[in-house]
């Protein structure tokens, strides 16, 4: 039985753990939850799995929740905050931590659970961009795994099973290339949010269907799977695959290409993360290759989407960068979620944000959580300016 804590169960990876975690009763046991702000929601998840451990971010949230649970005879403990995620990101009874936050605050949980002993099934890739080298280095301390749930990683880590890492010559990320794959450059800057949040092949939360719109989601998993894997970013190249089916690959020094192909359905990730090293039959969609109507690949276009060759950038430049980089595209972001600046404004803020800082090789965490504050700051500035 592996005993499972999960951090942003209201969003969409956390819902599709749930669904995981329901189908595998006997293997799988929820004992620790935390989300956000949609508190009506995570009193449904708090009822149907009984865990042990919850947190919301509002306190006057957490207050509710106490009382809701307590007119039913339930009394787990109730926290609040960033305590409130390190509070279950450290639960006693959990074995796994699914941390599917979104940005760079799941980065001091995550952190926290590693020094715990806890395996980590990693959804939140801010996590590896901001603090790669600290947190593979606390991970291997404390003799972690990193289970990666993003299913470009997965597909990566799937394709390396058993081979020799000497052996590999590159690693192909897939990307579908986002909704504005074939528009001329010159309308980007008229698409709304509500344009870019309808993504072609994923169902996913809003803020990284953005990023999936502009490449930077590509772009913060190159710099992820830097780390994940231990390559040079020379050895890390994107591809556009508009289909989905292929998640990514790994070329070896004999020009064999193996790759992972699959419907485009987060669960299955999900699943081999929680069941790793085992593989568990599923009633989940098969892909019939028959019913494909073709496989096609393209160059990124870093012209008509900067925010990839920024996070190349900002990942070659390695120290601080990359989690400047990713603090000033959470910013960028949330203002255009908020129709405050145009699409093209997102990577444009970013450049300015990283051109505005002083790179250095962080002394620990405290120093990249001062680096994120300052990144949030100057980007916000720079957006004020707009």
């Amino acid at each position: 039985m592996k005993y499972v804590s999960i951090l942003g169960s209201t969003g969409s990876i956390g819902r599709q753990t749930l669904e995981v975690i329901k189908s595998f009763p006997e293997s799988l046991q929820l004992v620790a939850l935390a989300a956000g702000r949609n508190r009506q929601d995570f009193l449904a998840q708090c009822l149907e799995f009984r865990p042990l451990v919850v947190s919301l971010e509002q306190e006057e949230d957490a207050q509710w929740l106490k009382e809701q649970l307590a007119r039913r005879g339930f009394y787990p403990e109730i926290y609040y905050g960033l305590d409130g995620l390190v509070k279950v990101a450290t639960c006693n009874q959990a074995t796994v931590v699914v941390t599917a936050v979104s940005g760079a605050i799941g980065l001091v949980p995550t952190c926290a659970a590693i020094s715990a002993g806890k395996d980590i099934a990693l959804a939140n890739k801010e996590t590896l961009v901001a603090a790669g080298e600290y947190v593979t280095a606390l991970a291997a301390k404390h003799k972690v795994k990193l289970l990666p749930v993003d299913s470009e990683h997965s597909a990566i880590w799937q394709c390396l099973h058993g081979e020799s890492k000497n052996s590999v010559r590159r690693l192909l990320l897939t990307a579908s290339g986002g909704p504005f794959r074939q528009w001329e450059q010159g309308d980007l800057a008229e698409v709304t949010p509500q344009m870019a949040l309808q993504h072609p092949n994923w169902a996913m939360g809003k803020k990284i269907t953005i990023d999936s719109a502009t490449l930077m989601n590509k772009g913060l998993e190159v710099i992820e799977a830097r780390w994940l894997f231990n390559l040079d970013f020379d050895a890390i190249d994107v591809v556009i695959h508009p289909q989905s089916i292929i998640h990514s690959m790994v070329e070896y020094g004999d020009g064999s290409i193996l790759a992972h192909l699959g419907m485009p359905d987060m669960r299955i990730p999900i699943q081999y993360a929680l069941s790793y090293p085992q593989r568990w039959t599923n009633d989940l969609p098969r892909l019939n290759l028959t019913e494909l109507n073709g496989l096609t690949f393209e160059q990124p276009d870093t012209q008509k989407f900067p925010s990839l060759a920024l996070a190349y950038e900002a990942g070659r430049m390695g120290g601080t960068a990359p989690a400047v980089l990713n603090a000033a595209n959470e910013i960028a972001v949330h203002a255009f979620l908020a129709g405050q600046i145009k699409f093209t404004d997102i990577p444009s803020t970013v450049e300015r944000t990283l051109a505005a800082h002083q790179v250095v090789t962080p002394s620990g965490l405290e120093e990249i959580i001062e680096v994120d504050g300052w990144a949030r700051r100057q980007a916000a500035k720079i957006l004020s300016k707009y």
